[in-house]
């Protein structure tokens, strides 16, 4: 495994990914106005998290090669939505690679059950089914030390009041904070564009998640801040990053439309990056789209893409 990654690293000038080596890449790149050399292993400026298995064309399969792979191209956070579903063995080794590596990790997804309405109404059904979440997730948590989490509170009621809804969804995190807070996890919110991918779901927006982050007044939920879903949602990216940043616990990134790598829709990446810098976000940047073009090229087009969009001022 390490000599396969060293040997890449190698060839990179020789073989078919040539294209790594090229000035684009390893070559002179402009910063601040002057000419730096950065090649493809210089650290990101932000903590850009490739899913495992994201580079499975370079790297192979297996998550402890991909983790040494990511590392490898600059990348200083990886993120896995399915972690839980892993083998215990298998969360266990790829923890101790980035722990290794002194990588982080972005939140894994706890609860996000689309096809059911849950967190939005007052049963005792709902809080004991999120109440034993909870605690599934506290125990991974525990065993990794990958400390926050994320939960969709699902479909909105079309017979209950929106008020009555928020208010159920507000009372029903304070339940789940009182398990995870003293555990020292996070719950990050996600809100999700009802356009395009998931109509019915009850939280859509930035506001409406700070408000209710507010509402619940823990430490232990925050949001999720999902640009390509919030830029089919409402657009106003960096504003309301701004206006919502004491409440943003992670962010996730694709381009719209098409929910692949900056560069390839709408957002100006560039600018999002800077400002989200300029506010010392030290944590995750999580890579939850697809890749543009298939194969090596493609891989190598995405890592560009971040490239591209990283080189900002500062």
């Amino acid at each position: 495994m390490e000599s396969s990654r060293r040997d890449f690293l190698k060839k990179a000038t020789a073989t078919g990914a040539a294209i790594l080596a090229a000035p684009a890449v390893f070559g002179t790149v402009p910063f601040s106005g002057q000419q730096k050399t950065q090649d493809a292993t210089t650290p990101f400026k932000l903590k850009y998290a490739p899913s495992l298995g994201m580079f499975s064309e370079h790297a192979g399969k297996d998550p402890i090669d991909n983790i040494k792979f990511c590392h490898d191209m600059g990348f200083r956070a990886m993120f896995d939505n399915g972690l839980p579903g892993r083998p215990v063995a298998e969360q266990a080794k790829i923890a101790a690679e980035l722990q290794r590596l002194g990588m982080d990790f972005g939140p894994f997804v706890l609860y996000a059950d689309f096809s059911v309405t849950s967190f939005v109404l007052n049963k005792p059904e709902v809080k004991e089914m999120i109440i034993k979440k909870m605690k599934e997730g506290v125990e991974v948590a525990q065993r990794t030390g990958f400390k926050k989490v994320l939960v969709v509170p699902g479909r909105y009621d079309e017979r209950l009041h929106r008020d009555f809804q928020t208010a159920n969804v507000i009372d029903n995190l304070r339940y789940c904070c009182d398990i995870m807070e003293p555990a020292g996890v996070t719950i990050v919110l996600e809100p999700l564009n009802t356009i395009h991918d998931h109509p019915g779901l009850f939280l859509t927006g930035i506001p409406q998640s700070y408000s209710i982050c507010r509402a619940v007044n823990s430490p232990s939920c925050k949001i999720v801040m999902d640009i390509y879903h919030q830029q089919i949602t409402e657009g106003n990216l960096i504003p309301n990053i701004d206006a919502a940043f004491s409440e943003i616990g992670a962010f996730h990134c694709g381009d719209n439309p098409g929910r692949n790598e900056p560069g390839t829709g709408e957002i100006n990446f560039k600018n999002v990056f800077k400002f989200i810098y300029s506010k010392n976000y030290q944590g995750t940047i999580c890579m939850e789209h697809g890749i543009s073009k298939r194969g090596k090229e493609g891989e190598i087009a995405l890592m560009q893409a971040y490239r591209d969009s990283d080189n900002f001022s500062v």
